[in-house]
Parts: C-alpha cells; structure tokens; sequence
C-alpha cells in the first residue's frame, strides 16, 4: 500500500442508516519497531514469490468503542433496539455498528511468535470471503483487519462472494465502496442460493494469488496472522494451515484469544470439536508452542491453502449442499492423500461465534448435513461409515447423490485408509478402534438400557426403554475400561454416585469400570460399587450400590448391532 489510507469510524452506520457520525485515522505502510522482523533466507523459494516489508499497525484513540478488544456495552435504555436487531444476524449488530470498520486489537500473540523471522519472500495470497445478507459493519471490519494488518505485497486481491443477499447495502452501494480500498477488491454473485461450499469454490476459480485464504464474513485479523500461514505453504506446497480463532462474543464483540494448546477434532455423529493438544503432539514439537502444530481436522471457516494443491486435491466436494461436513471431508482428504494440515500458532484471527444461524435451508439443517455426511462416510470412513449409521440412522436414507468421481479421486490419488488415520493421525480419536464391546447396555432385571438421550458433558446419564435403533443406546466398553457414548465416558466422582456423563479423559480413576462377563456386574473400579438400576425415587437415573449379586446389577452387553472394525 503506497501512502496512507484513509479510514472511517461509523457510528450506527449498517444498512440504509444515513445518522453517521466519521473520524479518520491514518494508518501509514513504513516499518515499526513493534512488528515483526524479517531477514533474508538463503532457502526462501525465489521468482514467483514477491518481496515485501514489515506492516505498522497504528492505534486508535483508545476512547472509541471496542478499541482493543473491548465489550461494548449496550445501556439499559437501547435494550429493545440491541433485541431486535440481535434478530438480523444473530449477534449484537448495534454494538458492532459502533465499532470502527478498523478498530485496533492488543497484540494477542506470544512473545516468541513476535520475535520469529520468516523469509524476506513469501508466496501471494488472495482472500476469499463469501457473505449471505452479512452486516455491514461485520463485513467490511473483516476486510479493513486484513488490509490493516497485511503487508500490501502478500495480498493479490481480496474477493468478496455474495450469495444471494437480498439487503440493499450489499449491493451497489458495496461495490462502490470496496472498489476504492487501497487493496483490489471485487464483489461476485452467484446469482442463486447457492451455500457456502459452491460459493467459496466460485470466489477460488477467480483468484490469481499463488495461496486462496479463505476466510469468515465475521473475523477480525490480528498482527502478524498472515506471515506464519504463508511461511508453512512456502517450505511445503501440500500443508493447509489454519490460523488459531479467537472468540469475538456476539453479545459484546470482545475479543478472547483462544489457547494453543486445542485442536480439531470430531464426535461419532461427525460433529467438529475442539479438543486439548495431546501429549504426544507437544513433545513432537519439543515443547516449543511457537512451531505450529499438526491438527486432525480444521474448523474449516478459516485456512490458507496452496492453490494448485487445492485444484490437485479436489478442491470441496461441489455435491455438498449448503455447509456442513466439508470440513471433516477436506481434513481427512488432506491427511489420507499425503497432505498436512496444521494450526499456526503465531496466527490469530478474531471470530463471531453465534448461538444459532440466523438463516433458513430448503429442507432443514438436518437434512442438509445428513447429505453431505453420509457423501464423506461413503468416500472416506470405509468400514466405519456403517458405524456412522447406526449412531446417525437418519444419515443412511440420506440421497447422497453421484460418488463415482469423488471414489475415483480417492483412487487416482492413492488415498490411505480411513483405520490408517485413525491410527497414525488421530489415535485419540473416539471413533472406536479398540473396544470390547460396542452395542445396548441392558439391565437383565428391568429388560431397560443405558440411554444418553442427547445429554451434555456433566449430565446425568439415563435409563429408557430398548429400542434397537442405535444413536443415543450405542456404547463402546474400550480396553481403556470406559463405557463411552461418543467423546463423553461414564463417571461417577464418590461411592454414592450420581453416574454422570463427562468428557472423556483417558486417566482411568473415575472414568474406570470393569466388566465380568461371567457374572454380568460392571464394577466402578475406584469405589468398587455396582451400578445398579435406578431407585423408585427416580426411575430414569441408575445408581451405584454395594456389590451383592442382585439380578438388578446385572447388565447385558449384547445386540442386535453386529459393526466390528475389520
């Protein structure tokens, strides 16, 4: 960027709303003693990749709301205001109206990342941001932290795909708006509902950055965030590298740096989770958390990716609707068919995290991730799609469509198996690998059987009726001796219970019980108490009780669910 820009700080401004109170600040492109350092490398690729200069990233006055990461708070008498339009999108947009497009965030990486020098060359990138009736106050923060914290010679262009908004201010008034940014900025429309999955593929035919980042139409980029995504793809073209997601709160839009200690992971119904770095993954880094680490999937909203290796690979699956599962699909493509992925440590990037999605889909949410579920289970998980079934029965009458190109990508690529990732990439995955036993838990007295019937991590875990169905009756008794039910283990913390449902952890003690197959007991191996059926004073919840061979503590682990792992 030659010069300065010239940036505005909106008051209310979103949509039609001509009350707007300006400011400007001045944000110049010569180097600071705060940024980053960059040296020369002898190794760094050379001809194709651009030269560039640190970025200085200048502060607002520290009054304006929001300015460092700050919640705005809303008074008590603009409440009703704040409620409704909450409506819109789903987060706070009178509070993110307040803030400025450009506002300054503190500097959230670690200090080792701020001393770290990349090459004095580095690959180009262009940003692909896909948005569906976004505010405007959300939409372009998004686009003015990429181009304020961004060394202009990394950026080709940033690309802005609209998917079908019907708001007004997104249309004309947008395109003027971007085309005079100091980066080139161009707004495409799919015409059509399209989703997230077939736009972000249309804003990827278009670039011409040797990287397509693609990014949120909520975030907010930080200092530094871009130079570590591009430093990885510039030593190896088949990494894909994620930034770590900070969380702006959609009640306040404070900005909450997350941990680098999490990773991507995912539950039996193929839900992506956040879990905690293993031990194995710090000690392959040798304790250095500045280095970026290996992660079993990504939460797909945000990454860099080469952008020959993202045609080579197979781009997303344009037989996925909508979104959902693409970034299961992508991850385990990627690690099955010779790629890595990884989270950059020393890159953080803001985003809004919602409750719910302020839009509606042809057929409901459910149907569409069923779709595109059961298309992954089908190329991808092998044997273990049919455990994915029985968990998710409604995923098996799903219409997955044509899979003859997508199977034969898999084949042309020489992909590994879906058991050789479990075992070499995601070891601590719950998908179950080794068990004893998976099926019904049923009391041989009451003929009922375990049943989470959906309950979250720190519930109690319930009794019904046996239906044969699968999903919420299906438990897996692993040699780890824990009776698991997806990414949550049973648990009971003192001899007089109550059995809970917590996360999983691996470390045995409360999480620990031992099944006899000769007398059918499954014994709490801390308190050496029974579980039993429940009590009449709660007919759902089942207990622990002194062992004493009572028909009650018998428990039959035994169904009609005939899925090993070959």
């Amino acid at each position: 960027m030659i010069g300065a820009l010239m940036l505005m700080y909106y008051t209310d401004c979103a949509g039609n709303n001509s009350l707007c109170i300006k400011k400007t600040v001045v944000v110049k492109d010569s180097p600071s003693e705060d940024d980053v350092k960059f040296s020369k490398s002898p190794n760094a690729p050379k001809g194709r990749f651009a030269r560039y200069s640190p970025k200085e990233y200048k502060l607002n006055p520290s009054h304006w709301p929001g300015e460092m990461g700050k919640a705005v708070v809303i008074s008590k008498d603009e409440e009703i205001l704040k409620n409704e339009k909450f409506k819109l999108n789903q987060f706070n947009l009178l509070a993110s109206d307040r803030i400025a497009l450009n506002r300054s965030l503190l500097d959230v990486r670690m200090e080792s990342c701020r001393r770290k020098q990349y090459p004095s060359s580095l690959p180009t990138t262009s940003i692909v941001i896909v948005f569906h009736n976004e505010a405007w106050s959300t939409l372009l923060r998004t686009v003015y932290s990429v181009i304020g914290t961004s060394p202009a010679s990394l950026i080709s262009e940033i690309i802005l795909v609209d998917d079908a908004s019907e708001r007004e201010y997104l249309g004309k008034k947008l395109e003027n708006f971007v085309s005079k940014l100091s980066i080139p900025t161009k707004v495409m429309r799919t015409g059509k509902r399209s989703g997230l999955i077939r736009a972000r593929l249309i804003g990827a035919a278009a670039t011409t950055g040797q990287v397509i980042t693609f990014l949120d139409a909520h975030c907010e980029c930080t200092r530094g965030w871009l130079e570590p995504l591009l430093a990885r793809i510039a030593e190896d073209r088949t990494r894909v590298v994620c930034p770590i997601i900070d969380v702006i709160s959609d009640e306040t839009f404070e900005y909450v740096p997350a941990s680098d200690m999490t990773w991507g992971g995912f539950n039996w119904k193929l839900n992506f989770r956040w879990y905690r770095v293993p031990q194995r993954e710090v000690d392959r880094r040798g304790g250095d958390r500045s280095l970026s680490l290996r992660t079993p999937t990504m939460a797909g909203g945000l990454f860099s990716i080469d952008r020959d290796y993202f045609e080579e690979i197979g781009k997303y699956d344009e037989g996925m609707d909508i979104w959902g599962g693409e970034n299961l699909e992508l991850s385990f493509r990627i690690w099955m068919c010779g790629g890595t992925l990884e989270i950059a440590t020393c890159s953080h990037v803001g985003h809004v995290f919602r409750k719910s999605t302020p839009y509606t889909f042809p057929g409901g949410t459910s149907k569409i991730v069923n779709h595109n579920n059961a298309r992954l289970a089908e190329v991808w998980l092998d044997e273990w799609k049919d455990f994915y079934y029985a968990i998710n029965p409604g995923a098996r009458q799903a219409d997955v469509g044509d899979l003859t190109e997508r199977k034969k990508l898999r084949k042309d690529l020489n992909c590994k198996s879906f058991r050789w990732y479990l075992e070499n990439i995601y070891p601590e995955s719950q998908m179950p690998l080794d068990y004893y036993y998976l099926g019904e838990v049923k009391n041989a007295e009451t003929a009922n059987c375990l049943d989470t019937f959906g309950r979250k991590s720190g519930e109690h875990i319930a009794m019904g009726a046996c239906h044969g169905l699968g999903g919420n009756q299906v438990f897996a008794y692993t040699k780890r001796q824990q009776i698991m039910s997806d990414d949550n283990c049973l648990d009971a913390a003192s001899s007089d219970g109550p059995v809970k449902l917590l996360r999983c952890h691996g470390m045995g003690g409360n999480q620990m019980w031992t099944y006899d197959k000769e007398d059918q007991t499954i014994i709490h191996s801390q308190t050496r108490r029974c579980l039993d059926k429940p009590d009449d004073s709660d007919v759902t919840l089942p207990t622990l009780k002194k062992c004493d061979g009572r028909q009650s503590q018998k428990w039959i682990m035994s169904s009609s669910f005939k899925w090993q792992a070959s």
